[in-house]
């Protein structure tokens, strides 16, 4: 899903040399510091929400199933939130904090292979279904994900610093809520080992018993 945050690439050298938001103290105007690499990252988080926003747009007209819809409004919902909350951030016009989303599916996952359909690229716009759109959901959701936490790794500000955490959360959050539909529907199975692979596996690890390594308090 790269393409959908490629803009991001461009005027980076001009964002690198800006510093955003004022804020009057005293009669006097002082500008928000920002580092390099943490203006860089919110500048390509920015890119992405937007072209995510453009690409649910995109995908509107495609969507039969009232769920997906109902998952669909409410995603897209926060992801305008989430971006209007940290422009207003580096504008220092709001507090920057945003409760994360949290989906509002609760359902146990199917595991196993149950017959999948093939998966194949349309041949035009017209052929795509709930489950073309869900797959894109998803995507965005995890390109997000990545990203966010890319971007968390280099922030020095810690108020920005939380809204990326907050928006990892949120991704991550949106990325299970659409696998848990797409499970169901059986858009999205889950392979499984043999179990006496599975429990090779699990018995091969155990625990420590208490016993910390030497030097460690």
């Amino acid at each position: 899903m790269d393409h959908f945050y490629g803009a991001g690439q461009q005027g980076t050298q001009q964002w690198g040399q800006q510093q955003w938001g004022t804020q009057q103290y005293g009669g006097t105007q002082q500008t928000q510091q920002f580092g390099a690499h943490e203006l860089l990252k919110t500048h390509e988080i920015l890119s992405h929400k937007i072209n995510t926003i453009n690409v649910f747009e995109l995908l509107t007209p495609h969507i039969k199933d009232t769920q997906l819809r109902t998952i669909f409004d409410n995603q897209l919902r926060h992801i305008v939130q989430g971006y209007e909350t940290l422009v207003n951030f580096i504008h220092q016009r709001g507090a920057g904090r945003a409760m994360p989303y949290h989906g509002t599916l609760r359902q146990s996952v199917k595991y196993g292979l149950r017959n999948p359909s093939p998966s194949f690229p349309n041949a035009n716009p017209q052929q795509m279904d709930d489950r073309d759109v869900a797959s894109i959901m998803m995507s965005c959701a995890k390109s997000t994900a990545s990203m966010c936490t890319h971007a968390a790794l280099e922030c020095a500000d810690n108020g920005l610093r939380q809204m990326m955490l907050e928006c990892i959360t949120s991704a991550c959050n949106q990325h299970y809520e659409i696998f848990q539909f797409m499970n169901q529907k059986g858009y999205y199975q889950v392979p499984t080992l043999q179990q006496n692979t599975t429990n090779t596996m699990v018995n091969s690890y155990q625990a420590g018993g208490g016993v910390m390594p030497q030097g460690v308090m």
